[in-house]
């Protein structure tokens, strides 16, 4: 059985809208939602006054949403994340009922709480909860949130960003499908992130904060390390590459940057692994299916 996969798409198109609308009409998803009817009389509002495609701009207004989609693009859910001063605070409904029991809501927390604390730069995420919601109760719980106070109908819980790295470390440990890069890589990979900024380095400060850290001696060598090659197949598309740094980036000649999508997507992983990664307008399956070359195993200690 494949591994619970959830992407949160920040374009919210004239569908995805109908999707929420919907999903806010049946009363099984809503009966623990306290502000669904507002929530779907401004969506009909919306569609009724504008007749955009695209409605990205309306949907993030007062905070950040984002359409829940599975590892087929289809959208199952939406997260939204609200900033106030140090604070997030994060909704999640995973409207799809067939989707229920999946652990798909568990996924889609683990994605809302990587934009919490490495994109927003929150101190603290913060989520609250009926106290009936028993689904939502165990999902956050099991991402790692603490119960922080409650009252007769509803429960808070939160995450520091200090628990929250913690968390991401003790869980690579355990996971047999983390990914392993060199302590050389960590420290340059680090600058990079130091240097580029920006909402685009969330993917690759993610990794690297949940990357199992060993020395260059002693990495294993089918794992892709930085200046590695390798062949690939995205989706149905075979393709040979070297993982460089930005600097060295040329597309032309395969060479791809960490930073870029398919760069920090393979980033520590092994041959004949095979990734669900989110680009910018789909989700693709990546395929390490051969590495070429690998600098720690050559003895090329110096790149």
């Amino acid at each position: 059985m494949s591994k619970p996969f959830i992407s949160l798409c920040p374009e919210i198109t004239r569908a995805n809208a109908l999707n929420v609308m919907d999903w806010l009409e049946d009363e099984s998803v809503t009966r623990y939602l306290s502000d669904s009817r507002h929530v779907s009389r401004f969506i009909e509002q919306v569609l009724d006054r504008v007749q955009l495609p695209i409605l990205t701009h309306l949907f993030n207004q007062g905070g950040r949403f984002f359409m829940a989609c599975d590892r087929h693009d289809a959208p199952v859910g939406f997260v939204r994340l609200v900033k106030t001063g140090p604070d997030c605070e994060m909704v999640l409904v995973i409207g799809d009922r067939e989707q229920w029991g999946r652990k798909l809501g568990a996924s889609a927390i683990r994605e809302g709480m990587k934009l919490a604390f490495f994109d927003m730069r929150a101190e603290k995420l913060i989520a609250r909860i009926h106290v009936e919601n028993a689904r939502s109760l165990n999902a956050f719980v099991r991402c790692g949130f603490v119960l922080e106070n409650e009252t007769s109908s509803l429960k808070s819980f939160s995450m520091t960003s200090e628990h929250y790295l913690r968390c991401l470390r003790e869980s690579a440990i355990d996971d047999p499908t983390g990914i392993h890069i060199t302590e050389i890589d960590e420290a340059r990979l680090r600058s990079v992130v130091a240097l580029e900024c920006g909402s685009d380095m969330v993917e690759l400060e993610h990794e690297i904060e949940r990357a199992i850290v060993v020395d260059a001696r002693q990495v294993a060598p089918d794992i892709v390390t930085m200046n590695s090659r390798a062949l690939l197949r995205l989706d149905d598309e075979e393709m040979e590459v070297a993982l460089v740094y930005p600097q060295e980036a040329d597309h032309r000649a395969g060479n791809l940057s960490v930073c870029s999508d398919i760069g920090t997507a393979i980033l520590g992983y092994k041959e004949g692994d095979a990734i669900d990664w989110r680009m910018p307008d789909r989700t693709c399956h990546i395929w390490i299916e051969k590495l070429l070359y690998q600098p720690e195993a050559e003895g090329d200690f110096h790149l």
